[in-house]
């Protein structure tokens, strides 16, 4: 019987050279014109067990530049000044401020059958490092915020890119002028030729008004470009009440769901409109009547797809549009926007896992709808940009477990929302005057966050817990469109109104908009919105009836 191999003697020095070489692997090496300067990266889910080979779960890990010590201790300094809040004036954002057209994403670079996957992977792999020297070089490098850095992430997009007739891109209502990169819209649109649909989403945590000028602004702003409304907790899916007494929203999902037919509607009308007849899609419109009241379980497992999952993802694909009869929709958007949840919604059943961490869908996943229309989720993806750190952690881009300094985004959180007065907490010195510090202290006081060892108030327990609300919606800040204080009037009777509350399933009960409608930080806007759907009650109905009239049809 042969006997087994000898294990090799590894010394302490061997194991030292060993991590010594995982460290370097995690940093990436930047020319600057004095030298070479060493930035470090943090993969924010890179998971130990996984390690072994290419083609496990961590190539497809999220990597951001970390900040350095002497950043960290500022932030932290910071942390003990007081708050100055704004204006709801300077509430307003501006897409372009956060988009400079010298910021573009990576894309693929030109290729041929002639080259092998070797040649591809290298050629790739040198024309990223060049993209990333390019952006390290740019003037806006300072003002930049976290930004993908794993390539086989990117090489995801570029494969959904190329297969798609139909581009996808999935925002979060609150965040919508920060979530829309306009190169991609001009890569896709104006280079490809191809049609793209900008879906809002989460529009419950929203007043419709602004949901009405996001639209407006951004349509405006492209031509061509289809703007619809999602969600996928319409008032049918919801139990109870959606606000408590101080604002906080809270939303309680009913064990079984329905199928979000008018958000699942407007995403037809919409490519309905893009394909001109050249694709059926009658079968998607009859599987929307179908599933209209099938109820599915949220907790059943997933129905996975597809799976696109290759050694290094340089295969090649040529576009033919509707090929064999068959449009592909692409969707793309930034972590937690909500892709996965939208899929399971349009589907009617839990068709990809969700999970509230950036970075749960590693791979992009093929996924038929119907004979005629097939879904390609893309991994969740944070395009280059200017947008604020802290405003990243709100939308949901970076990890909230892997924070080293929470209040720099709870400051700009209590700046513009009266935290004190939503979380009903006292301050921790009975003081007038609030700082981040002591949002947090007042949060943990009242819940029983105390350390184990010292018991002292954990102050990052706490912080930690108030960013998970505003993540989850329960404390629901929202940025508007640029001049949407002076136009405001226009915006809540526009008639994109009543559509907007079509899709959120207010239109039915007019009593109810008040309450689902409502938003923590303005209480004028709820009184506003609640009046307004009393007034619109025969149009609201008019629209409600018809979706109705589509299960009339069988």
């Amino acid at each position: 019987m042969p006997q087994a191999r000898r294990k090799t003697p590894f010394s302490g020095k061997a194991k030292k050279q060993q991590l010594q070489a995982k460290k370097q692997n995690k940093t990436l090496l930047l020319s600057t014109p004095g030298g070479t300067t060493s930035y470090d990266v943090v993969s924010v889910n890179y998971q130990p067990g996984r390690s072994r080979g290419r083609g496990e779960g961590n190539r497809y890990a999220l990597k951001f530049y970390r900040e350095t010590d002497e950043e960290l201790k500022m932030k932290k300094e910071e942390a003990l000044k007081s708050l100055n809040p704004v204006s709801e004036r300077d509430m307003e954002v501006d897409p372009s401020d956060f988009f400079p057209e010298e910021i573009s994403f990576p894309k693929r670079p030109p290729w041929n059958f002639d080259m092998t996957p070797a040649q591809l992977d290298a050629q790739e792999q040198r024309y990223f490092k060049e993209y990333v020297d390019r952006l390290q070089a740019s003037p806006h490098w300072k003002d930049m915020s976290y930004f993908e850095l794993n390539l086989e992430t990117w090489r995801q997009l570029w494969r959904v890119l190329e297969m798609c007739d139909i581009l996808l891109l999935i925002v979060d209502v609150r965040f919508a002028g920060m979530m829309f990169p306009p190169s991609l819209y001009d890569y896709v649109v104006n280079q490809q030729g191809k049609s793209m649909i900008l879906v809002l989403n989460k529009i419950d945590l929203v007043p419709a008004s602004v949901v009405a000028g996001w639209q407006q602004y951004l349509s405006a702003r492209c031509p061509g470009l289809k703007v619809v409304y999602f969600t996928s907790c319409p008032g049918y899916n919801l139990a109870g009440g959606t606000s408590d007494k101080a604002g906080l929203q809270v939303r309680r999902r009913k064990g079984r769901q329905r199928m979000c037919a008018e958000g699942a509607t407007k995403i037809l009308e919409a490519c309905k409109d893009l394909v001109a007849g050249a694709v059926d899609l009658g079968s998607w419109e009859t599987k929307i009547r179908e599933e209209t009241n099938v109820e599915f379980d949220d907790d059943e497992q997933a129905e996975v797809g597809e799976t696109i999952l290759e050694k290094p993802d340089t295969s090649f694909y040529t576009h033919e549009r509707y090929k064999n009869g068959v449009l592909t929709i692409g969707c793309v958007g930034q972590p937690n926007v909500g892709k996965s949840s939208l899929m399971n919604a349009v589907m009617g059943r839990k068709v990809v896992s969700v999970s509230r961490t950036p970075g749960h869908t590693k791979h992009f996943q093929t996924i038929y709808l119907t004979p005629q229309v097939r879904l390609c989720d893309c991994p969740g993806l944070v395009f280059p940009s200017k947008v604020p750190r802290s405003i990243q952690i709100l939308m949901g881009s970076y990890p909230i477990a892997q924070l080293r300094e929470p209040y720099t985004t709870i400051r700009y959180l209590a700046e513009r929302l009266d935290l004190p007065k939503l979380l009903r907490i006292d301050h921790p010195e009975n003081d007038d005057t609030w700082s981040p510090r002591d949002i947090c202290d007042g949060w943990a006081k009242k819940r029983g966050y105390i350390t184990a060892k010292a018991a002292r108030l954990d102050t990052y327990r706490a912080a930690n817990s108030i960013l998970r609300m505003a993540l989850d919606g329960k404390i629901c800040l929202w940025l508007r469109p640029p001049k949407f204080t002076e136009e405001r009037e226009k915006y809540e009777t526009c008639p994109e109104i009543k559509y907007i509350k079509w899709v959120q399933a207010l239109t039915s009960d007019a009593g109810e908009s008040g309450d689902i409608g409502s938003q923590s930080g303005s209480n004028s806007e709820d009184e506003e919105q609640s009046d307004g759907d009393s007034g619109d009650s025969e149009d609201n109905t008019a629209v409600c009836n018809k979706f109705a009239a589509l299960l009339q049809e069988e």
